[in-house]
């Protein structure tokens, strides 16, 4: 249930595809707490509370609501001719170049598209994401825009990084290409 923004109105630019956390992934984490908050409305209307308690404790519920519901809508990749950049806590920006492979991994029951890149480090994108309450009907297709952006922009001077080394009593290894897509 990510959003994709390709609108005129949109914050991205025509040549861009941006996919962000919707509004019920952002609920969904949240609602126990909002819950909570009701039942704490409830019952210090129907009974008399310590004089600060209730002022207290709806101030942190309603801090945790508002960084719960508002900061995660931050989250998400944009797609651009140059490079995927990653917006989580901080913004980053990985070249199409330096991509190796883009997997979809899954973690607890949420899966989430993972990028590889050729230093070894990982990338987990928050958006687009599916799990069991925050389900995504179109999820395999905006792994496969996400592919799709990536073969057509890393360019022809592209090579894939070289496979880690085997144990010497592994099997050797294959001479394709690890990272190409099937045949």
């Amino acid at each position: 249930m990510t959003e994709v923004e390709s609108s005129p109105n949109a914050t991205s630019s025509p040549g861009e595809v941006r996919y962000r956390v919707t509004v019920w992934q952002r609920i969904t984490p949240v609602a126990p707490m909002i819950v909570l908050s009701v039942a704490l409305i409830i019952t210090s209307m129907t009974r008399r509370p310590p004089p600060d308690a209730v002022t207290a404790w709806l101030t942190i519920w309603f801090g945790m609501l508002v960084l719960g519901a508002l900061l995660p809508s931050f989250f998400g990749v944009t797609l651009t001719p140059s490079a995927a950049v990653v917006r989580n806590i901080r913004r980053r920006s990985i070249p199409w170049a330096d991509i190796q492979a883009i997997r979809i991994e899954s973690i607890l029951g949420t899966k989430s598209i993972v990028l590889h890149e050729a230093n070894g480090r990982s990338t987990r994108l928050r958006a687009p994401t599916t799990a069991f309450l925050a389900w995504d009907r179109r999820f395999e297709e905006k792994f496969h825009v996400i592919g799709t952006w990536w073969l057509t922009h890393r360019g022809p001077d592209w090579t894939p990084a070289p496979p880690p080394p085997a144990w010497w009593i592994a099997p050797p290894t294959q001479e394709r290409n690890p990272f190409a897509p099937p045949k």
